[in-house]
């Protein structure tokens, strides 16, 4: 029996579960944002972590927006910025937490001054230096190119930080801001931008044209880990689980059968038995009566 109850106890694990932030991972002091996080169909109840303690609990909405919450953010501060995490519960288990979410409050400090060196404008192959200054001291600088993929760039400096980049190609043309910061998660005002433009190779005189960035990219900006994958992964998950539960249906209606059998056979042995011992008390009985 208890190797049953520890097959039960793995079927029963549940799928992690994904974390996304709208409308973007950087959130200007004062601005609302939304964290969603999807688990399995059968959820019925959600929580989000921040920084390892709760944060907040929600239950899914009716169908068909039934295995995903929003956590509101009604104005982002340093207080609100952090690492946030989430998981949900499905009967009497919770699943394992979520990947990390890294929020970002920008707009607490001075606004800094990118600059790039030896010009905006390169060919394929040369090297390239982002020089971020802040008037104000600080720890920390980051440097942030557009695009969804996105990731920023970290160097350690008092009032400036130099980001090293070659040789380039044309991947690495597009918008460039950098932000001062004291932590990961608090946040100058971003600096001007800068565009970065790159020849693809030394016969094309015509400089690549940089990427598209609309002008409110800064408050539109989604990040998330992996949210499309994480939809398939989920629906995949689903679609498992359930198979398994089946699988585990079986499984006790296999173990029950068996105890109801391992039943019948003891009553029946304990039946024949009683009706051993019964004829022989009779024969016992009957050799006494009978004359000498």
């Amino acid at each position: 029996m208890p190797s049953t109850l520890a097959v039960l106890l793995v079927l029963e694990m549940l799928s992690k579960p994904a974390i996304w932030v709208r409308p973007s991972f950087m959130i200007p002091k004062g601005r609302p944002a939304a964290i969603g996080c999807r688990g399995a169909g059968e959820a019925v109840e959600y929580q989000l972590l921040f920084e390892g303690g709760l944060f907040a609990l929600e239950r899914p909405k009716s169908p068909p927006v039934k295995n995903w919450v929003k956590f509101p953010i009604p104005a982002m501060t340093s207080h609100t910025a952090g690492q946030y995490r989430c998981s949900y519960r499905s009967g009497e288990l919770w699943s394992e937490l979520s990947d990390p979410l890294e929020l970002v409050v920008t707009g607490l400090y001075d606004t800094p001054t990118l600059s790039v060196e030896p010009r905006s404008e390169v060919t394929s192959g040369e090297n390239v230096t982002f020089r971020c200054q802040l008037a104000t001291a600080t720890s920390t600088f980051f440097l942030l190119k557009g695009g969804r993929s996105s990731r920023p760039q970290l160097r350690y400096g008092n009032l400036r930080a130099e980001f090293h980049l070659g040789p380039v190609t044309p991947v690495h043309r597009g918008t460039y801001r950098c932000f001062g910061s004291y932590n990961n998660h608090a946040w100058s005002f971003p600096s001007k931008p800068v565009k970065l433009l790159v020849k693809g190779d030394a016969g094309d005189t015509t400089f690549t044209p940089t990427e598209h960035t609309s002008s409110d990219y800064w408050d539109s900006y989604e990040s998330t880990t992996g949210a499309q994958s994480q939809k398939d992964h989920f629906l995949w998950n689903h679609m498992v689980q359930n198979l398994i539960r089946l699988g585990l249906a079986v499984l006790v209606l296999v173990v029950l059968v068996g105890l109801l059998l391992e039943d019948w056979l003891h009553r029946r042995k304990s039946g024949e038995r009683a009706n051993r011992v019964s004829r022989r008390g009779c024969g016992r009985r009957l050799s006494t009566e009978s004359p000498g």
